[in-house]
């Protein structure tokens, strides 16, 4: 028995104890060439697809938090002209249309006051150039040039309708007129 377990070792190991191989062959060195190219081809494909993973995560990520923020822009932009008409009907009552229908009044305002708080709430802010600034194009619409005398050119000489940011785009630029006068 003794015999029969040596032949076993020595079918598997040299008589010091190290390991030989025993399919060792010239074809053994191609096959392991090859066993390498095989696993350097596929952690090279799972490097590229583990890479997209994550490009595909960071850019849901990204439209998520896009979706959140400019997703109500529509909505907001069909709001707009409900704020215009009712700063309109503010504008239009004079001192003694105010007194007589005070109640009125009062309503245009809060519901004009609720609409700003809810247009705040959600992002968006007003734009509200002044007579006499700077004309930036980022922010404001010409809507007409003329030559006012006392004014430089560019500067905003009638403001017609305000603008609106949602976050940190333009939902819609303050509505303008800008002097054309050279000589200023």
């Amino acid at each position: 028995m003794a015999e029969a377990k040596k032949q076993d070792m020595a079918d598997g190991f040299e008589e010091d104890g190290a390991e030989f191989d025993i399919g060792a062959g010239p074809d053994s060195s191609d096959e392991v060439e090859q066993l390498r190219a095989e696993r350097d081809d596929l952690r090279d494909r799972f490097l590229r697809a583990l890479a997209d993973a994550e490009n595909a995560r960071k850019r849901s990520d990204r439209d998520r938090k896009e979706a959140e923020q400019y997703g109500g822009s529509r909505l907001a932009r069909d709001m707009l002209p409900v704020f215009d008409n009712l700063k309109r009907a503010v504008e239009a009552m004079d001192e003694t249309a105010r007194a007589q229908n005070a109640a009125l009044f009062e309503g245009i305002e809060l519901t004009m006051r609720e609409l700003v708080k809810v247009f705040t709430k959600h992002g968006m802010t007003v734009i509200d150039p002044a007579v006499g600034d700077r004309f930036d194009p980022q922010q404001h619409q010409a809507m007409f040039e003329a030559p006012v005398p006392g004014t430089k050119a560019g500067e905003i000489i009638q403001v017609a309708a305000q603008g609106f940011m949602l976050h940190d785009r333009l939902l819609r630029p303050a509505q303008v007129g800008v002097s054309s006068n050279t000589q200023g």
